[in-house]
């Protein structure tokens, strides 16, 4: 695993290390995928524009009710409006640099 993806999969995960891999090449294809844009709303927030596709929305949905289970301090929103399809992610502020790398991954992976 690389040292970005260190970063936003930090020792406060209960995930396995073993599996700490597959985990983030997860949110990889994702990112790359589906993510059409990255919005940092403030330190402890991000908001992530989604293709607005079912497919997508439950592949998002048990991805980050997965996470949630190893990384309690994520808070995810799966919203969904009209023709558009967003997720919203919170942190603790002593978590906003795992949201950082997680957000400028998706930057530089996302369609």
């Amino acid at each position: 695993m690389s040292a970005e993806a260190e970063l936003w999969a930090p020792q406060a995960c209960t995930l396995p290390t073993g599996e700490r891999p597959l985990r983030v090449a997860e949110f990889d294809a994702l990112f790359a995928e589906a993510v059409q844009n990255v919005r940092r709303v403030d330190s402890t927030s991000v908001s992530l524009d989604l293709q607005p596709q079912l497919e997508v929305a439950a592949r998002v949905a048990d991805l980050v009710v997965r996470e949630t289970g190893c990384c309690s301090f994520f808070t995810f929103s799966l919203v969904a409006t009209g023709d558009s399809l967003r997720l919203e992610i919170k942190v603790p502020a002593k978590h906003a640099d795992v949201l950082e790398a997680l957000a400028a991954r998706a930057e530089g992976m996302s369609t």
